[in-house]
């Protein structure tokens, strides 16, 4: 192993180890949203395998905030826990009508950025 292979997995340890729940939180967003976007310009209401399956992936993630939101130990402010619980309902239920073709994946995508700017500490005008 060269020096600058062993300084390259040394670090990647310790960076590792020093991401927030709120950083975690933003990669998997982040990688969904982004395979989100790279379906909006070839859908035309018709839903392919692999668009599904990032659909699918995205109904994970907001049932996953859902649970999460819904749990009596979470510490969010009751109004910003209520706001996020109705996104994640609205997300799934917006999901279903993408899966059927009846409305189209750009919300999810706008959703999705709006949240990871919200992690990120910026505004909606960010």
């Amino acid at each position: 192993m060269s020096v600058a292979t062993h300084a390259h997995s040394t670090y990647a340890i310790h960076a590792g180890a020093l991401r927030t729940p709120r950083d975690i939180e933003y990669d998997v967003i982040a990688r969904i949203t982004g395979r989100l976007h790279a379906h909006l310009p070839h859908v035309s209401g018709r839903v392919d395998a692999s668009l599904a399956a990032v659909l699918n992936d995205n109904r994970r993630l907001w049932t996953a905030f859902a649970s999460d939101l819904a749990h009596p130990d979470n510490s969010f402010d009751p109004g910003l826990r209520a706001r996020l619980f109705y996104l994640a309902e609205f997300t799934l239920k917006h999901t279903a009508d993408v899966l059927s073709g009846a409305a189209s994946a750009d919300v999810l995508a706008e959703i999705n950025t709006a949240v990871m700017r919200g992690l990120r500490g910026q505004g909606a005008g960010a």
